[in-house]
């Protein structure tokens, strides 16, 4: 793809003059461009706001360096305890001269590419996706190397599921794949935010019968159906943020018939018994372990 600028993520605005010509490339904003997609060379700047994870962290400021034109400028920015301690040591070690300054709890670095650099090729390699256990996975997926023990204890619970449903929040696909061993269900709506959580699902879940859409479960259009699964999540921008659960369930609800049924898992210490006895006519808990809980609830 051709572009002369791109942003990656969502700076602080007191950290970042905004160019309406930028692409946008974060994988957590539905409809943007992919970071990998960009021609070597192509950039004359770039702008981003660095994910916490070190591999995935990596991998971004590679990919981004790649896209510049030699000379043309980077800035990378986190928050201190989110990986922007380490922004100038990771620059530095492809081969950048970093300027760093700090602002807003942030810590910046600038730097311009040079005509030569060091590593780039291998955290691009590191920071791909790749097979673990043998399923389609990335750094910087929820849970991407082992399997989350909410999921596993809501996978073990789960009966044998019919109709149409949807798994909210699909991740790579593992929810998906226990539901569609059931003969009875016509069709299942995988959705998720994170485009490369998409990539893998559309990977590991090849059954017919699923559906898969890169987009923000909160905001579907679906309707009428008779059955959701998820596992909610409760994090964004790297903050516990309770309310994103409750916005699942509440989609949830409006999204099945009446009648149908929520199979949800959450942490234990997280209060959702109150959003969901409201919205739905029975709450009954199915599994208490290893700090997550399991609600089946019907409409």
């Amino acid at each position: 793809m051709t572009a002369t600028s791109m942003i990656y993520g969502a700076p602080p605005l007191a950290l970042w003059a905004r160019d309406p010509a930028a692409v946008q490339t974060s994988p957590l904003m539905p409809g943007s461009t992919p970071l990998e997609d960009l021609a070597p060379d192509s950039l004359d700047e770039a702008t981003l706001l660095a994910p916490p994870g070190v591999a995935e962290r990596r991998y971004v400021l590679a990919l981004s360096l790649r896209a510049l034109k030699p000379g043309a400028a980077l800035t990378a920015m986190a928050p201190k305890d989110k990986g922007g301690s380490r922004l100038n040591k990771e620059l530095e070690a492809f081969g950048c001269d970093v300027t760093e300054g700090a602002k807003k709890h942030h810590r910046i670095c600038i730097v311009e590419k040079g005509t030569t650099s060091v590593g780039i090729d291998t955290a691009i390699v590191e920071g791909a996706a790749r097979q673990v256990g043998g399923l389609w996975t990335q750094p910087g997926v929820f849970s991407w190397d082992r399997l989350d023990p909410g999921t596993a204890l809501l996978i073990e619970g789960l009966p044998d599921l019919a109709g149409e449903g949807a798994d909210l929040g699909c991740g790579i696909g593992l929810i998906a794949l226990k539901v569609l061993g059931a003969k009875a269900v016509t069709k299942l709506h995988l959705t998720d935010i994170d485009r490369r959580a998409i990539d893998c699902a559309r990977r590991n879940v090849t059954d017919p019968r699923a559906e898969i859409s890169w987009t923000d479960a909160t905001q579907t259009a679906l309707e009428g159906l008779d059955f959701v699964v998820m596992n909610p999540p409760f994090h964004a921008a790297g903050a516990e943020d309770r309310g994103l659960g409750q916005r699942f369930i509440e989609t949830a609800h409006r999204i099945l018939r009446k009648g149908g049924t929520l199979w949800m898992v959450a942490n234990r210490h997280l209060p959702y018994e109150p959003v969901l006895r409201p919205l739905f006519r029975t709450v009954e808990p199915r599994a208490d372990a290893g700090g997550y809980k399991v609600f089946e609830a019907r409409k």
